[in-house]
């Protein structure tokens, strides 16, 4: 009996630990393959996944091997209900990855990062003011008893301080230039605080933006662009950029931190809505900061430009730099992120300039897609078309959706029911035919598509399709472009508003 006592406890200490060396490599395995949360491994995350995970909280079907591996989403080497609760919110796209996979998969290259955001008035704010403190560790440059220009980034006046808002004293006529550019509430904390909360969420220690706001209301690209002339109210944004980011790279060295720009956010083109040149423009702008920055930062990592279509200028009519806003992410993709329209949004009576809750919920759209390009480096898009093809009376509109379903929003009026009515069934489509306007029946959602049924035959040639293009009469609390596509984004913002990904404006030939 002795004997076989022993040989019992030999054989469950060897089955011990080879379960203990099986864990070790199964664990390293999901660690390097990035497998966490692909409970089935059937290569996607989702309801199945939690299902699974559910029943072995229950000890109705334990997990074992590989399963048991992936499921632990918290990286502590057990399964609990904690696993379970991320992996919930990671289905449900309120986190992007789990604390379980080593920091490594997060990009956060300096211990301070710089976001620069240009552009025109829905880039310096409105009021009232909203976010007066600061709730995490994000930074802006106070300039204290600095007179600018001359830009003297050397000067013992120039601190960083925590990123509330305003980030600077307001401006008290218009135009007005660097540094009392600012109208009050701006996307900009809103945007620094969602994205170190998402860095937080995914296991990431933190995440300290240093933003930089140098818009100029109502000017165009020929104002913000390098070598704009100043005229004491205008032309000061870009070197205005420069003066900060070498100001903020001194004073990082001085504290021991490394530093670098990770972004540049641009809220702009309203002026620029009849400029035929907009995207070229746009290139330029974006390299002339990547070169400059570069020079100062020392960093090899290119600076993404983040664009939102503005849906304003001019009120009828097409813009050409809404337009130019899209196709310069599909051009220049990686380098120029257009992260969608900005009609959804709140307007305030004028129907140009946002609420300042709106402010905030655009800052929130930024983080997002600056967090899945910048620090996840996902190759992002937005819900865009791919092509247009027509049969008969019929045209077919395949699209990039960043979040499947597409779906009908139920949240906004059908667009076109007063004005350009030709269109009013089109849920925001537009059809012409050689420049004139189609009627359109009805459209349908098909998967990735939607298909568009017309009043009558389309011709062989000139047909072209557009969304949320053509101005017509504003929606109350809106602006004069919009439709209802949207997909299904489950994203939501520190604010609690629901945020998934609306289709781009676009005007597009029909083959």
């Amino acid at each position: 009996m002795k004997a076989s006592k022993v040989g019992q406890k030999v054989i469950l200490f060897l089955v011990s630990f080879s379960l203990f060396i099986s864990c070790i490599t199964i664990s390293a395995t999901a660690a390097n393959g990035g497998k966490l949360g692909d409970i089935n491994s059937d290569g996607s995350i989702n309801s199945t996944d939690v299902t699974l995970l559910k029943r072995h909280l229950l000890r109705e079907n334990i997990l074992t091997g590989t399963a048991y591996s992936n499921a632990d989403t918290d990286g502590d080497g057990k399964i609990t209900s904690i696993d379970l609760s991320y992996l919930k919110r990671y289905v449900l796209r309120l986190i992007s990855s789990f604390p379980g996979e080593t920091s490594n998969n997060l990009n956060i290259p300096w211990d301070w990062v710089g976001i620069i955001g240009t552009g025109q008035s829905l880039s310096v704010g409105t009021t009232p003011i909203l976010s007066t403190t600061q709730p995490y560790n994000n930074l802006k440059l106070d300039l204290g008893n600095l007179r600018v220009p001359p830009y003297d980034a050397n000067s013992s006046e120039l601190k960083l301080v925590p990123l509330t808002e305003p980030i600077r004293s307001l401006a008290t006529g218009f135009p007005s230039a660097y540094p009392r550019n600012l109208y009050g509430e701006t996307p900009h904390s809103a945007m620094a605080n969602q994205i170190t909360a998402m860095v937080k969420a995914a296991g990431g220690n933190d995440y300290i933006s240093v933003h930089t706001v140098v818009g100029e209301s109502g000017q165009g690209m020929s104002v913000i662009k390098k070598g704009a002339t100043d005229t004491g109210n205008t032309g000061r944004a870009y070197a205005a950029s420069i003066f900060e980011v070498t100001a903020i790279n001194r004073l990082a060295k001085a504290a021991g931190k490394t530093y670098g720009v990770g972004g540049i956010i641009l809220t702009h083109g309203e002026t620029d809505c009849g400029n035929p040149n907009y995207e070229n423009e746009l290139r330029q702008l974006w390299s002339d900061y990547n070169k400059d920055i570069k020079a100062i930062t020392g960093q090899t990592q290119n600076i993404p430009m983040f664009v939102v279509q503005q849906h304003s200028y001019p009120s009828t009519g097409t813009s050409a730099s809404t337009l130019a806003q899209w196709k310069a992410g599909v051009d220049y993709p990686g380098d120029i992120i257009c992260i969608g329209p900005n009609y959804q949004r709140t307007y305030g009576g004028d129907n140009v300039h946002l609420t300042s809750a709106g402010y905030q919920h655009l800052g929130e759209k930024y983080a997002q897609v600056y967090y899945e390009k910048v620090i996840l480096g996902k190759d992002w898009k937005p819900l865009q078309p791919i092509k247009a093809t027509k049969n008969g009376r019929t045209i077919i509109v395949d699209f990039h959706v960043p979040v499947p379903p597409l779906v009908w929003d139920n949240t906004l009026p059908a667009p076109n029911q007063n004005t350009l009515t030709e269109w009013r069934n089109g849920k925001g489509f537009e059809v012409t035919a050689n420049g004139s306007r189609v009627t359109i029946n009805s459209v349908e959602i098909s998967g990735n598509s939607v298909i568009i049924t017309c009043a009558s035959e389309l011709p062989a040639w000139g047909v072209k399709v557009g969304y949320a293009f053509t101005g017509g009469k504003a929606r109350p609390n809106g602006t004069y472009r919009w439709g209802l596509l949207r997909d299904s984004d489950p994203f939501i913002g520190r604010s609690g508003v629901a945020q998934p990904n609306f289709c781009v404006s676009f005007e597009m030939p029909v083959n």
